[in-house]
């Protein structure tokens, strides 16, 4: 065998093992999380509010929302809530026909009794973050409930969440998230699989075993005295809600998490769009960790709470290592790596705990949640190839967290119930060519090795094939549609 292809072989080998060697740790945390979902009993119920009602301010950021904006004012102004104790901010940074919609839609409300005000910075600094810093300045109430455009609150919401506000510590109560939309594509079905076990399993988890969680950006309100001990909002992450939150805790606020209270919104409908919110998450996320960690560390908390914090803010780490993986998988078939240097049973070894984790994970979740028996398994393979099909984009975003690079918050778009033709995200080219480049090439190693006899290492080559092939004929089949 001639040196240059024996290096090359002996390189990918390393890597490959070392990769999977890397992963280890991410299966087994999640592995974690759901023995502390399981293991704790039902946190206590709620004592209630005690005493008078207070005055919450809802506060609706939007900009350039024209399909949801009319849906989300409406439904904010509807809360069963006596209506001198209300106020809604309607947080308008659009320049777009966003403008005059909740212009028009805050003087409806205002004339049927309810504080609507429709409140223009005249600029977009800090973007979410600074106009939730702005709003706070301007508001009137006590508690302040945040709402994402997309959401749509049931009308007891601020009743729900005020009941857990039963201690002077509690600084921010978070509801789960319910889906509008769950059941329109394979998109969909994996996207609410994905948030029903962030809540479901890991919200639920941390709160019951007094660890670190976050505000998720919507859906929860904050004890106004709170966000002002915390420092406020902050715009240097693309995460603010993950900022502030373990802000809050680390200056000794407890967050109370409500699996039993649901605010269903509208998942992403595209590929381009799920990437975009994705990216923020996974970017922001880097961010706050290299931010926050080293005051987590210093802080006199329990080992237990700084650990879970770093498995928490360091968890998208994951994704350049399964891209890196995937690129191994696809040069092992080409090399015979697999014949010459790797057991069968390494390759049977790491489909296995590259998925059993995974399919534990979110099968609980879909338990939870009380899915359907029958489509579980399918939800399933949904999540996981686009779990595989986001690693490409989310990689990029992780380096530019951890390069410290500066990108302006892209909020993800929605399109509602109306079809005004509205903001919409640019599909990631760079992702998409490289997604097709690298799905083609796992499909001519999986033919090597089948021709070779190495049958062991095709399963897990075929997982990744079909996760970045999923994601180039969803991007082909948007494109043509349009």
């Amino acid at each position: 065998m001639p040196g240059a292809e024996a290096g090359a072989q002996f390189g990918t080998g390393l890597v490959y093992l070392i990769i999977l060697c890397l992963l280890v740790p991410f299966g087994l945390h999640r592995l974690r999380l759901l023995w502390l979902r399981f293991a704790t009993g039902d946190p206590p119920a709620p004592r209630g509010w005690k005493g008078p009602l207070p005055p919450v301010t809802i506060q609706l950021p939007i900009y350039n929302e024209a399909n949801v904006a009319e849906r989300l004012i409406a439904a904010a102004c509807s809360q069963d809530y006596p209506p001198e104790l209300l106020e809604v901010q309607v947080l308008d940074d659009s320049d777009d026909t966003t403008v005059e919609i909740a212009a028009r839609a805050t003087a409806v409300w205002r004339e049927r009794g309810i504080a609507a005000r429709h409140v223009r910075r005249g600029t977009r600094e800090g973007f979410k973050a600074g106009a939730l810093a702005h709003g706070a300045r301007l508001a009137s109430g006590e508690f302040l409930l945040v709402l994402d455009a997309d959401f749509v609150p049931p009308p007891g919401l601020i009743r729900s969440l005020l009941e857990s506000f039963d201690a002077p510590n509690v600084g921010a109560v978070q509801a789960a998230w319910g889906h509008l939309n769950a059941g329109e594509s394979w998109l969909t079905r994996a996207q609410a699989l994905f948030l029903d076990a962030h809540f479901a399993i890991e919200h639920a988890a941390r709160h019951r075993n007094g660890l670190f969680f976050n505000f998720n950006g919507s859906a929860g309100m904050w004890r106004r005295v709170c966000i002002e001990a915390s420092g406020g909002w902050k715009s240097d992450t693309l995460t603010e809600d993950v900022d502030l939150s373990y802000r809050a805790q680390l200056g000794g606020w407890r967050l109370v998490y409500r699996d039993d209270v649901r605010v269903p919104a509208e998942l992403p409908r595209k590929l381009e769009d799920v990437e975009l919110q994705q990216e923020r998450w996974a970017q922001g996320g880097i961010q706050s960790a290299l931010k926050l960690l080293p005051r987590v560390w210093r802080s006199p908390l329990r080992p237990a709470v700084k650990w879970e914090a770093s498995a928490h803010l360091l968890g998208h780490a994951v994704h350049p290592l399964t891209l890196i993986l995937g690129i191994c998988l696809c040069a092992l078939g080409y090399l015979g790596l697999a014949h010459e240097g790797i057991p069968a049973w390494v390759h049977s070894a790491a489909l296995g705990f590259a998925t059993l984790p995974f399919l534990l994970f979110y099968g609980a979740a879909a338990r939870v949640r009380r899915y359907r028996a029958g489509s579980i398994p399918r939800r399933l393979f949904e999540a996981l190839i686009l779990g595989l099909a986001l690693g490409i984009p989310l990689t990029g975003a992780v380096l530019r967290g951890a390069l410290r690079v500066r990108t302006p918050f892209r909020r993800t778009p929605k399109r509602g119930g109306v079809s005004i033709r509205a903001y919409r995200a640019r599909v990631n080219g760079i992702a998409s060519g490289v997604r097709a480049v690298l799905g083609l090439s796992l499909i001519g190693s999986m033919a090597s090795l089948v021709a070779s006899g190495l049958v062991a290492a095709v399963p897990f080559t075929g997982l990744f094939a079909a996760g970045y092939l999923a994601a180039t004929r969803e991007v082909a089949r948007r494109g043509l549609s349009h």
